[in-house]
C-alpha cells in the first residue's frame, strides 16, 4: 500500500505531469510503441529516481508497456509530494515523501523492492546495495536493471571488479543521449535554477567555484560564464584541468579557490571536497551548494562544529555564523540543489534520458536469461534511435551516407 504524504494533493501533481508530457515527444513516441508491443507484460518494475513530474511520466510510459510499476525516490529532499500523490491516485504503488529521515528513506526503498521486481531503475545505487545486502531475497525474480547516474555507475563497477555483482545492469548514464545532454545542459541549467530561485541574487560579477570538471561541471561552468560570472574550476584530473583552462576558465586548488569564491558548487561524486580548512578562509556571505548525488561533498559536520550559531534564513538556505562573525550559507542541506531546491532538469532533457531508460529496460526484458552479471553499455542502436526521434521532433533533417560512401568507410 502506498506511503505518501497526502492523496488530496493529486490534482496539482497531475497538472505537473500533464505539463511535462507536452514537452517529452520521445517518450510519447515510445509510449505509443509500448502500447502496441507490451514488452513488460507480466513484469514488475521498481523505480528509484528523483520523484518529480518527469519521473512520474516515465512510470506511466512503463505501465503502458504492460508493467506493474512501484515507485520510490532516491533522495530525501527531491520528492514532490503532489506528484507522488498523483501517481498513487492513478493506481501506482508509491513509497515516498519529501523530507523523510534517513531511516524512513531506506524503509521506502525496501517497500518498493518488496514486490520482488523483474526489472529496476536505480539512481545512485541504493536499490542495488539493498539487493546485495538486507533485501537479497527480493531479487529472486530480477532480470536486471538500469542505472541513471555517475555515482551509481561507480558503485556498480566497483562491485563488478570485485566479482560481487549479481545481476546484469545497463549503464544509462554513459549513453551519448544521456550524459552529453542531461549531465551538461540539464545539470548546468537546473543547478543554477535551484540556486537563483532560492537566493534571489545576481550571478553576474560573482566568482563561482565549480568543483569537478566532468560533464556536469562543464555544463555549470558554461552557464555561469554565460550569465556574467567569473568562473574558477578545481580538479584532481590533470587532463580535465587542461580542458578547463582551454575552455577559458581559471584552475586552482580548493585551498586557493576558497579565498576567492562567492558561490561554491560541488559536482564530483566524492566526499569532503569542501572541508574545515576551506570554511575557515571563506568570505562572509558565501553560498555553498552541491549538485553531486549524495550530500557528502560539503563537510556539513565540520561546518556545524565551526559555527557558533546556525539557523534557517529562508527556505532551502541555512546560515552558519562563524566565531569571527562571518556567515556561510548552505543551500538545500548540501543535497542536490537542482532537485531539493528546484524542479530538476528541463523536461526536454529528461525526455532523452528517460527514453534511454525505457529502451534499456526493454533491451533487458528481450534478453532475459542471456546476459552476464556485469555492467553493459547502452546498445548503440538505442542511442541512435533516441537521437533520431529527437531530431524529428525538432523538425531537423540530416544527411545520410550514399552506398558509395558506406563502401568507402569500410575499406
Amino acid at each position: 500500500m502506498s506511503q505518501i504524504k497526502d492523496i488530496t494533493l493529486a490534482p496539482s501533481g497531475r497538472d505537473k505531469i500533464d505539463w511535462v508530457r507536452s514537452y517529452m515527444p520521445i517518450l510519447n513516441s515510445i509510449r505509443a510503441d509500448f502500447e502496441k508491443t507490451r514488452p513488460f507484460a507480466g513484469k514488475r518494475i521498481t523505480m528509484s529516481i528523483h520523484l518529480e513530474a518527469k519521473t512520474a511520466y516515465l512510470a506511466t510510459v512503463l505501465r503502458a508497456g504492460g508493467a506493474e510499476v512501484y515507485v520510490t525516490g532516491c533522495n530525501p529532499l527531491s520528492t514532490q509530494d503532489d506528484v507522488a500523490a498523483a501517481l498513487a491516485a492513478d493506481g501506482f504503488e508509491v513509497f515516498a515523501r519529501r523530507g523523510v529521515s534517513d531511516e524512513e528513506y531506506e524503509a521506502h526503498l525496501k517497500s518498493a523492492l518488496s514486490c520482488c521486481p523483474h526489472l529496476i531503475i536505480d539512481d545512485g545505487g541504493d536499490l542495488i546495495a539493498l539487493l546485495h545486502g538486507e533485501c537479497r531475497e527480493y531479487g529472486k525474480n530480477l532480470i536486471g536493471g538500469c542505472e541513471e547516474t555517475t555515482t551509481g555507475i561507480h558503485r556498480l563497477l566497483s562491485r563488478e571488479r570485485a566479482g560481487e555483482l549479481d545481476y546484469p545492469m545497463v549503464d544509462v548514464n554513459d549513453a551519448d543521449c544521456k550524459h552529453l545532454f542531461d549531465n551538461r545542459y540539464g545539470t548546468g541549467q537546473s543547478t543554477l535554477d535551484g540556486i537563483m530561485s532560492s537566493t534571489n541574487l545576481i550571478l553576474a560579477g560573482k566568482t563561482v567555484v565549480v568543483a569537478g570538471y566532468g560533464w556536469c561541471g562543464k555544463g555549470l561552468a558554461m552557464r555561469a560564464k554565460g550569465m556574467g560570472a567569473v568562473v574558477i574550476v578545481t580538479e584532481i584530473d590533470p587532463v580535465k584541468a587542461i580542458e578547463a583552462i582551454m575552455d577559458g576558465f581559471t584552475v586552482l586548488p580548493m585551498d586557493e579557490a576558497a579565498k576567492r569564491g562567492d558561490l561554491f558548487v560541488t559536482l564530483t561524486g566524492c566526499n569532503d571536497v569542501i572541508r574545515r580548512e576551506h570554511f575557515e578562509m571563506m568570505k562572509d556571505g558565501v553560498l555553498l551548494a552541491n549538485s553531486g548525488h549524495f550530500d557528502v561533498e560539503i563537510d556539513k559536520k565540520a561546518l556545524k562544529e565551526l559555527s557558533v550559531e546556525d539557523w534557517e534564513r529562508k527556505p532551502n538556505i541555512h546560515g552558519y555564523r562563524m566565531k569571527d562573525g562571518r556567515v556561510l550559507n548552505l543551500l538545500a542541506e548540501g543535497r542536490l540543489v537542482n532537485l531539493a531546491a528546484g524542479n530538476g532538469h528541463p523536461a526536454e532533457i529528461m525526455d532523452m534520458s528517460f527514453a534511454i531508460q525505457a529502451k534499456g529496460l526493454e533491451y533487458l526484458a528481450k534478453n532475459e536469461g542471456r546476459l552476464e552479471k556485469k555492467v553493459y553499455a547502452v546498445p548503440a542502436e538505442i542511442d541512435r534511435k533516441v537521437a533520431e526521434i529527437k531530431l524529428a521532433s525538432l523538425g531537423v533533417s540530416i544527411d545520410h551516407l550514399s552506398p558509395a560512401q558506406e563502401a568507402y568507410y569500410k575499406k
